[in-house]
């Protein structure tokens, strides 16, 4: 990420920072601090109020508020003199973010980023908001300072008020009994998610649109377990306008974070690491479960993208793609008619068409966003071109283009690499191995995964949440943790090496020990150890990326299946039971949740796989549409307890188990296969 130097004029705490969207304020007039227990003393004996400013690089009303306000002397001389000013990477820390924008929420009754809170001294928000135009945050600032000398008894009593409403607006109702999962929770949920369908776009109404892809991995899973058509024909639309949409680079792969229209054609342009993991995921599984080709090729496509723009030397990833390029958001991605003419020359017109240049793609002031209004066969059909010979041509169009774009000026890049991102690009790519078979895939999953194990995992079992510049920073979030435990049982899928299922479970003991609130059945986001915020969160909603709480209670109940332990899925079993309310009233919200909740309320299969050639009888059986199970292999040396006593001289033998039930061995994939249909 480019840092500005403006002659080197003022510099702040944050230039000794490594977060690029830190260094990026390193140059503000606004003597800024980063988030540590040094500035919150600070604030304290000083005796000034907070002002907590959160964003995250690749966020372009960000870069807009620095630009007219925190580049401002004047404005800058304002916060300098009355506030103990703290920027903070909401990526970085997630847990600082999420206090202060839940009381933004609680204030306005929504958020966003940049996020602006301003607190007392010992960090209790007050009041807050997101963007501010310059005159608005002068006048703001202003009246908050006569507000803190005036009326100060007042501000401590909203604060008051606040903390209280963050204390309590996340508190689960513990279930202490056990319960037997009803499956139609899961039909009266799907009834409510209904309503908001996009039936004519996919995804759901209105705009902006995001992809959300917990929403529809969820989905997907429902549909192949109950072969449900209405569904498998709204996921089918929502991929395939996702993908033939500007919100997807018809150049290069990769998906933009959302759309600002609702049919997925004006992206919002930056690129985040989780987006485009979690549909990399979503597209191999869609392909599994469907069989069509073009949804494995958009999964390729993406994953070849963050493997050559995102990736760092030691195999990690990369977490973002600015929007804006020149100061001008798009400008890399954005084409003139005569620009693209000129640069594809022959056949230019044919590609144009295809590209909707000054028709579907038209978006303003000439300006062109490439989109796809027909996919490639049936483009080549109403045109009667050979499809092999369009092919042909469209390749070589596609490299003139980027090889003109790539001279252009490209977006920042977000260096630093966060673990808990880089768990679901892990699990990502191991997806795709498993869905299309290409053993690179398989290999940047591991070296990624081997390098956490070796340098990100700390001597007492613990994760650090970000690395950059060959260090590590900040304590492990709950999500470091479920997400890379995820991301081990996946790897331990694919191919059997079980020294990812024991690194597993030591990840999940130091979880249980230093996150699980064993009153309530649930996991704080940060660990025992972690004092310096006003309250301390559980994370329980899904959103654009799944709960920390959901994503380790499906792996508690994954482990546990695999290792034989009735301790880790009695707590998966416990933590779905409390959300149950929530699955059926708000499933867009607990879908991730919901997954659990089929998972333990219909069959649920382990395939244990044995012999020499296991390997190949698991990667086929992999590709089962059936959702509900998972493939534990094992050629010769398997340790694990699952393995125990069916390991058979020259034999190959698959056992379909559910619920400490075993079906007699067969020895053919065909065999399980017909097996699992009557089970």
């Amino acid at each position: 990420m480019k840092e500005k130097h403006p002659e080197n004029r003022y510099s702040n705490k944050l230039i000794s920072e490594s977060s690029p969207y830190l260094l990026q304020h390193a140059y503000n007039p606004v003597n800024w601090h980063a988030w540590n227990s040094e500035t919150l003393h600070l604030a304290q004996k000083e005796n000034k109020m907070m002002l907590i400013s959160i964003g995250y690089s690749a966020c372009h009303w960000c870069h807009v508020m620095e630009s007219e306000s925190f580049e401002n002397e004047a404005v800058a001389a304002i916060m300098n003199e009355h506030f103990v000013c703290v920027k903070v990477d909401r990526e970085e820390r997630p847990d600082v973010d999420a206090v202060y924008m839940n009381a933004v929420q609680m204030i306005h009754g929504n958020g966003g980023w940049p996020l602006n809170c301003f607190a007392l001294p010992d960090g209790r928000p007050f009041y807050g908001g997101t963007y501010f135009k310059p005159d608005q945050w002068l006048d703001l600032l202003k009246n908050i300072v006569s507000l803190f000398k005036l009326k100060r008894t007042e501000l401590e009593k909203q604060a008051g008020q606040i903390v209280h409403g963050l204390s309590h607006d996340n508190l689960i109702k513990p279930v202490r009994e056990q319960i037997k999962p009803d499956p139609a929770v899961l039909d009266r949920a799907l009834e409510t998610m209904k309503f908001s369908f996009d039936n004519k776009n996919g995804g759901l109404r209105g705009a902006p649109k995001f992809p959300l892809p917990v929403n529809f991995s969820y989905l997907l899973r429902f549909a192949g377990l109950n072969q449900n058509k209405e569904i498998f024909y709204f996921l089918e639309l929502t991929l395939g306008k996702m993908a033939a949409g500007g919100i997807y680079d018809q150049l290069a792969g990769g998906f933009a974070r959302y759309s600002v229209d609702a049919n997925w054609k004006v992206p919002h342009f930056e690129k985040m690491l989780y987006d485009n993991a979690q549909l990399i995921s979503l597209y191999s599984d869609a392909f599994i479960l469907t069989g069509k080709q073009s949804y494995l090729k958009i999964a390729g496509e993406t994953a070849d993208f963050i493997l050559r723009e995102m990736t760092s030397p030691e195999g990690l990833f990369y977490s973002a793609l600015d929007a804006d390029s020149d100061g001008e958001e798009g400008s890399f991605y954005i084409w003139t008619e005569n620009e693209f003419y000129e640069t594809v020359g022959e056949n230019a017109e044919l590609i144009g068409e295809f590209f909707g240049i000054n028709h579907e793609g038209l978006w303003e002031k000439g300006k062109n966003i490439l989109v796809k209004p027909l996919d490639e066969d049936t483009f080549a059909r109403q045109k009667n071109l050979n499809r092999k010979l369009f092919s042909e041509i469209l390749s070589t169009a596609k490299l003139q283009l980027l090889t003109k774009r790539n001279q252009r000026t490209r977006p920042s890049l977000d260096d630093k690499c966060l673990i808990s991102w880089n768990a679901l690009m892990i699990n990502a790519l191991t997806r795709l191995y498993l869905a299309g078979g290409r053993p690179q895939y398989l290999q940047s999953a591991r070296k990624a995964m081997d390098f956490i194990i070796e340098n990100i995992i700390q001597p007492n079992g613990g994760i650090m949440h970000s690395f950059k510049n060959g260090k590590t920073s900040i304590q492990g979030f709950l999500e470091d943790y479920s997400f890379t435990i995820e991301a081990l049982i996946s790897l331990f899928e694919a191919c059997g090496d079980e020294s990812y299922i024991i690194k597993a479970q030591q990840l999940t003991s130091y979880t249980i020990e230093n996150f699980y609130d064993e009153q309530e059945g649930m996991f704080w986001f940060t660990d025992r150890q972690s004092h310096d915020l006003i309250v301390r969160k559980k994370e329980i909603t899904d959103s654009v990326i799944p709960s920390s709480n959901s994503s380790l209670a499906l792996a508690l109940f994954k482990l546990g299946k695999i290792s034989e332990n009735d301790e880790y899925i009695s707590i998966a079993v416990r933590m779905a039971a409390a959300m149950k309310e929530n699955i059926e009233k708000y499933p867009a919200s607990f879908s991730n949740w919901a997954l659990l909740w089929m998972f333990i309320s219909k069959p649920f299969y382990e395939i244990v796989i044995c012999g020499d050639k296991a390997q190949d009888f698991a990667f086929k059986m992999s590709k089962l549409p059936y959702p509900g199970k998972i493939v534990l292999w094992n050629n010769a040396t398997g340790t694990l307890p699952v393995f125990n006593n069916r390991l058979k001289d020259g034999q190959t033998l698959i056992y379909i188990c559910s619920e400490k039930v075993c079906q007699k061995p067969v020895a053919s994939v065909e065999e399980a296969t017909e097996l699992l249909k009557v089970v």
